[in-house]
């Protein structure tokens, strides 16, 4: 019987883990792994969303630039109204996303543009409408209220809510993925496209869902973004729609979609997040840091791709001797 590979990766990321605690002690106390939970939470949240775009066989390379968009516009909405309750922003924050996530679900499925042209293409718009939305300039803390900036630090049972904002996230998805329809088409829209249409599922509709997900998704983050650190500019999470599909890729997601769990994605933001925290603590130069960091995605890409042909092969030999 073959051991799951999240059981195996769940190990790896422990003995991660064990090996920079045993280096450095400190990093193993339970309030830094709360604080590196916490740190790595949006990443979390993104890589799940991002999971279900790349599972319909596409991808979303505007996640960064729709968090920039909307980290701008509500701290906006909240410089200029300052009383607007705080859930009624949060709630703004995931409409403003679900439209920009919905605008490139459209181009996709009804335009029949390829997911990656369309998403490189919106990226560079959306980072351009936050850009004049903004004027240029930053909306730093003293404009931003302060009932806008404590929420996500707040803390609740020792953790503060970012980090339980991920782990709702995190359960949202682990029933959604595997207990709905909606869920079971994401993979077969983009395992087998032909037979899912044979199963009365719309692939183009299907794929236009997670988009949909996605940005909405992405749209809260960058209410969470604008709060985390109390700025919300142009530049905000940029280049950070690499570290999102990193995750996906190292926690077992295929690039050719219909392959990925729940545990996988969260798993790889995780070892992602370790990853990042731990190299500086173990000294190793700035230089290498990419380096080290690029050099476990390939391990995981390579890792993957065998794991992927030896399923296409086991398919195959059944096929053969049935």
């Amino acid at each position: 019987m073959r051991p799951n590979r999240d059981i195996l990766f769940g190990a790896v990321v422990f003995v991660l883990i064990a090996v920079v605690g045993f280096i450095r002690p400190s990093f193993v106390w339970p309030q830094n792994l709360a604080g590196l939970f916490n740190d790595t939470s949006v990443l979390i949240m993104l890589a799940l969303a991002q999971m279900t775009v790349i599972l319909t066989k596409c991808i979303d390379l505007s996640v960064a630039a729709n968090i920039a968009l909307t980290g701008v516009l509500v701290a906006l909405v909240n410089a200029a109204f300052p009383g607007v309750p705080v859930p009624l922003i949060m709630l703004l924050a995931a409409g403003i996303g679900l439209v920009l996530g919905a605008f490139n679900g459209a181009m996709v499925w009804l335009v029949g543009i390829p997911s990656i042209v369309v998403t490189l293409g919106t990226l560079s718009i959306y980072r351009g409408l936050a850009f004049v939305a903004s004027g240029g300039t930053s909306i730093v803390g003293h404009q931003m209220s302060p009932e806008f900036l404590a929420l996500p630090r707040a803390e609740f049972l020792g953790l503060p809510m970012m980090s339980w904002f991920a782990i709702v996230v995190i359960a949202i998805f682990a029933v959604a993925i595997r207990g709905t329809r909606t869920g079971r088409a994401f993979y077969a829209a983009g395992g087998n496209p032909t037979a899912a249409v044979y199963t009365g599922i719309d692939v183009g509709r299907t794929q236009f869902i997670a988009f949909c997900v996605s940005g909405t998704v992405a749209g809260f983050c960058g209410y969470l973004w604008a709060t985390r650190f109390s700025i919300a500019n142009v530049d905000m999470a940029n280049g950070f729609e690499l570290d999102v599909i990193a995750s996906c890729v190292i926690g077992g997601v295929s690039i050719s979609g219909g392959i990925g769990t729940v545990a996988g994605a969260v798993l790889g933001a995780i070892f992602f997040g370790v990853v990042r925290n731990a190299l500086p603590v173990v000294y190793i130069s700035p230089f290498w840091q990419l380096a080290v960091s690029g050099a476990a995605i390939l391990a995981a890409v390579i890792v993957n791709s065998g794991r992927e042909k030896r399923a296409g092969r086991l398919i195959l030999k059944e096929a053969a001797s049935a």
